[in-house]
């Protein structure tokens, strides 16, 4: 039971967090208000519980008495109110608006002095318990009115045009910081409220003109002006009618609430000034321009001008036919039309309209006998009225103007072509015109065409006389891109334009001219032919290929011309270009890249690097290909193949119009020739033993291009005959790789490369020693690498012989030089030995190199004894069969164990002196000297009888397998011999088996008689 009051503690924390907490807010205070304006307080409560539409109780604490509370209203409780408070709410003049369930507005429509206090908006608890803040604050303080606006009241009478001031004097005495805004209304039926606003400034200092007044206050009209401290002025530079009215100025205080939001506390107008306006009287002329004569279906222009009046005069028009009137446009551009030119303006058959403000258009496209009379127009200026009338002013009328109808003469009708040829190329344009003579009219045109080879006519295109073109059937749709194309270039030609002919084309063109009125029954048409021929293009079209370049060098560049020659040199067509490329060796060939008509670029699959260095142009006879870097893979057979089209293929995917393929193009691609040069010049160098130096290796010249050298030093002892040996490698990427000679530690050590600048490579050799001495060259090569990581060899050249050379030392040694030969018994043991002469000093010590030569191969260093006594064997194979030790001071042996017949050949060793210099721990090569050549001969062992059967391969075959043939037969015999044994085994133990039935049997028959005869005897 101890924990039960956790356990309930535990309950009522979730319970809090589940139920939300009440708060009550008011708007933020304090809020200074003007005696006698009215005033709004929000009130809103959120986190309640209970019903959705909450109650609320407004009281106030007076300054007098700041700890008491006075119940001013309520939306709960009509008796709420105390009794200074009850008039003011039964009234109305304090109330309270709802404007949700949990939101209301206290509103007091006329503050007194009296209000100002502190006021609380209490929520009366709807919850199951008190939980928050249930009521707020905030503070009112009414201040007096200090605004004041004023304006000498008179009337006033101008003229249109005249200017006009008018000056407001506006002032506040408020303590608290308060901004200003002044208004000047117009109002024409003397209600205030419906007041259109001229122009402000606003509390903010902004001036905003009212909406009448926008255009009049950007072009400087209308004008604002602060003067001083208090006085307001409007200047309205030019009158207008729709000025006349009473005009009044307002000024409106603002204040800034604790929420930063503005908000008007007083407002003041003034008297009215009224204002009359007179409009200017201004005299005018009209007149009236038109030909007197026009031909029947004729287009005929009646311009009404007005001549003198005011700058911008507000006018309309009217126009009067025989006396009788058929338009007019108002001021404001409304058309107004006779039912029966309402038709024809429909119809598009005549126009009326104002050109500009002082003139007025009537205009009727095709001129008819019932056209014929007397034109007049009138012309009226007006002012618009408040009511939005239009007010006229004054009004003038032109002069007749008669206009006489001319008949139509006889026409004639002429087809010719614009260039004056009658035999086009396929895919060449084909301009044909129509001209007809006689007087000008509307007329329709319609074209046909008779193809070769056929009678009936088929209709290509027409237009008609209100220029709307149609197109055959056959032709396709009338679109910006059609292949026919049919306008109008005055009012008697007609130009019938082929943009892209083909062969079907060819034939006979017609074309048919006619005429006529609205009141006409029957057309009048004339026609005229011409024949014309398009010859195809497939016999015109040729495709040639050409190389500025056809031997090409590697890593150049190379260009490919295909050269297109069809028809006339005028004429353009859309191209698709294959590139073709057969390489060597190879059969068929393979696509390149494809330029369609349309500009698109398709790259084939064989040679992926190819788009990478291609550049590709293409005109309209001719695309080129600009191969950079060029390789092997580009050496071959290249050829064009060239599609031409149709020119409007690129938007109506137009067919093939004719095709060839070029001769075909070998490219050869081969190395450039190479400009490497090495010094080659040769010299000595003497220098100090265990010294360093440097063997040089100048270039004198290299080949342009994308090149790297790779160096390689040689090294060929003093010995006589002796090889060279190849030092190190430094390739093109600057690896270093050492020769086989010179992958010991020791000699990594002695010899480096390095590349000294651009053209000087050198060998450094550090600690010289005896065995140092001797020739050293390099070997330069020149690679030329491409973009795609090829590299090719261009050439090689060999410096000159640097010969090294130690300064004498005092030391030297001597080997003995008897020559010798020497037998050894193949698998026997043989030793060859290499003495010293001199002892040598007791501080030196000796080393020893064995070296051998085959009769059909070079030179190889055997094994090393070196001067610390370890030995280094040339090939680790050798270690099981080869020994070197030094048997005495002055003898060194090296016995060879096991003697194979591929162990004869010459044997000699060379013997190296070592002291110590500089350095205690340095042992430097002093001295060294090489014996003569000692020739072994191997003689083949006496042959045992098992090496003889070894030795021979049918009796090593005989011996094996003759054993196996005769055990097969062997073990098949037996196999035969057991089954015979075991049938004839079963078989005698099935007649034994059948011996034992029938004796039982029969053993058993005997018994049972003998009992049948004893049991007769008993009975």
């Amino acid at each position: 039971m101890a924990c039960f009051p956790q356990v309930a503690s535990f309950f009522l924390f979730l319970t809090k967090l589940s139920i939300g907490q009440r708060e009550v807010t008011v708007q933020k205070g304090p809020l200074f208000r003007a005696e006698g304006y009215p005033i709004s307080i929000g009130c809103n409560v959120t986190g309640h519980q209970g019903p959705s539409e909450q109650h609320f109780q407004w009281s106030v604490y007076l300054p007098t008495a700041p700890t008491q509370e006075i119940q001013v209203i309520s939306t709960k409780d009509a008796t709420f109110s105390y009794a200074k408070y009850t008039q003011r709410v039964q009234s109305r003049e304090i109330y309270v608006e709802r404007v949700q369930g949990n939101s209301v507005f206290l509103h007091i429509s006329k503050l007194q002095m009296k209000d100002s206090g502190e006021y609380e908006c209490h929520t009366p608890n709807t919850d199951g318990r008190y939980y928050g803040s249930y009521s707020a604050k905030t503070d009112l303080i009414v201040i007096p009115d200090t605004l004041s606006a004023a304006m000498t009241s008179q009337t006033l009478s101008k003229e249109e045009g005249d200017p006009l001031e008018l000056t407001c004097e506006a002032s506040k005495a408020t303590a608290q910081h308060t901004h200003l805004s002044v208004t000047w209304y117009l109002t024409q039926d003397g209600e205030r409220s419906k007041a259109s606003k001229i122009i402000s400034l606003s509390k903010d200092f902004t001036l905003l003109p009212g909406p009448s007044y926008t255009e009049r206050f950007a072009a400087g009209d209308v004008r604002f002006d602060k003067l001083g401290v208090t006085t307001f002025r409007l200047s309205i530079g030019r009158l207008r009618p729709s000025d006349q009215g009473q005009l009044f100025c307002e000024a409106t205080e603002w204040i800034q609430d604790p929420d930063e939001s503005w908000t008007s506390i007083t407002r003041k107008q003034t008297d009215q000034t009224t204002l009359w306006v007179q409009p200017a009287v201004r005299d005018f002329q009209v007149n009236i321009t038109a030909e007197s004569t026009v031909p029947e279906g004729k287009p005929l222009e009646l311009v009404c001008l007005v001549m003198g009046g005011g700058q911008d005069p507000q006018l309309q028009g009217a126009w009067f036919f025989n006396d009788i009137e058929i338009a007019h446009i108002d001021a404001g551009g409304v058309l107004g039309l006779k039912k029966d030119y309402q038709e024809r303006v429909s119809q598009g058959q005549l126009q009326v309209s104002k050109l500009s403000p002082k003139s007025f258009s009537l205009k009727i496209f095709s001129v008819g006998p019932e056209d014929e009379g007397t034109y007049r127009c009138t012309v009226a200026e007006v002012t618009r009225a408040q009511t939005g009338s239009w007010q006229v002013l004054q009004k003038k009328q032109s002069p007749d103007s008669y206009m006489h109808l001319r008949k139509t003469a006889a026409r004639n009708v002429v087809v010719s072509i614009k260039n004056r040829q009658q035999a086009v190329w396929e895919g060449e344009a084909l301009t044909l015109l129509c001209k007809a003579s006689g007087a000008e009219s509307l007329l329709s045109v319609s074209w046909w065409h008779v193809p070769q080879g056929q009678t009936q006519p088929e209709f290509v295109a027409g237009m008609g006389q209100d220029g709307t073109v149609q197109l055959g059937a056959s032709y396709g749709e009338l679109d910006h891109h059609s292949s026919k194309r049919l306008e109008k270039m005055d009012w008697a030609t007609f130009q019938l334009e082929l943009t892209s002919t083909s062969v079907t084309d060819s034939g006979t063109y017609e074309c048919r001219v006619s005429e006529s009125t609205r009141n006409q029954a029957r057309h009048q048409s004339w026609t005229h032919k011409m024949s014309v021929t398009v010859k195809p293009l497939e016999s015109s079209l040729q495709v040639s290929l050409m190389s500025r370049q056809p031997q090409v060098k590697l890593t150049n560049t190379f260009d490919l011309s295909c050269i297109v020659r069809v028809g006339s040199p005028d004429l353009k067509f859309p191209l698709t270009v294959m590139w073709q490329f057969q390489p060597a060796g190879a059969r068929a060939f393979d696509l390149l890249l494809q330029i369609t008509h349309n500009g698109t670029i398709e790259w084939g699959k064989f040679l992926p690097q190819f788009q990478k260095k291609t550049k590709v142009s293409q005109s309209s006879f001719r695309s080129q290909l600009l191969i950079h870097d060029a390789t092997e893979e580009e050496a071959g057979v290249y050829q064009c193949k060239v599609d031409v089209y149709d020119r409007n293929s690129l938007h109506t995917n137009g067919p093939m119009r004719a095709s060839a393929i070029s001769h075909p193009l070998r490219i050869n691609v081969t190395l450039p020739e190479s400009k490497l040069k090495v010094n080659s010049s040769s010299h000595v160098q003497e220098i100090s033993i265990n010294s360093n130096t440097d063997i040089e290796c100048n270039i004198l010249s290299q080949s342009p291009g994308n090149l790297q050298l790779a160096i390689i030093w040689y090294f060929s002892p003093i010995s006589t005959n002796a090889p060279w040996l190849r030092i190190l490698e430094m390739d093109r990427t600057q690896v270093v790789k050492y020769g086989d000679e010179f992958q010991t530690t020791r000699r990594k050590q002695k010899y480096h490369a390095e590349k000294a600048s651009q053209d000087l490579f050198q060998l450094h050799i550090v600690s010289v020693e005896d065995s140092d001495q001797g020739r050293y060259r390099c070997a330069v090569e020149e690679w030329l690498g491409s973009t795609h990581g090829t590299w090719h060899k261009l050439g090689e050249k060999t410096s000159g012989l640097t010969e090294l050379k130690l300064r004498p030392t005092g030391s030297k040694i001597r080997i003995s030089k008897v020559s010798g030969t020497k037998n050894a018994s193949e698998h026997s043991e043989v030793a060859i030995r290499c003495s010293l002469e001199t002892a040598g000093s007791t501080a030196s010590l000796f080393s020893a190199m064995w070296y051998w030569k085959g009769e059909n191969s070079g030179s190889k260093m055997l094994v090393h004894l070196q001067h610390d006594g370890v030995l280094e064997y040339g090939e680790e194979g050798l270690r099981s069969r080869l020994h070197c030790y030094r048997a005495s001071p002055a003898d060194f042996v090296l016995t060879l164990q096991r003697v194979e017949m591929g162990d004869a050949g010459t044997y000699w060793c060379r013997v190296a002196e070592w002291q110590l210099h500089s350095n205690p721990s340095k042992w430097v090569n002093q001295a060294s000297d090489e014996s003569q050549h000692v020739a072994l001969t191997v003689l083949p062992s006496e042959p045992t009888f098992p090496s003889r059967i070894c030795s021979s391969a049918p009796l090593l075959y005989f011996l094996v397998i003759c054993p196996f043939v005769t055990l097969i037969p062997l073990l098949i015999s037996l196999l035969c011999l057991y089954r015979k044994a075991r049938k004839l085994s079963t078989l005698s133990l099935n007649v034994q088996k059948e011996k034992a039935l029938w004796m039982d049997l029969k053993g058993a028959g005997g018994r049972t008689i003998n009992r049948m005869e004893e049991d007769g005897e008993d009975s």
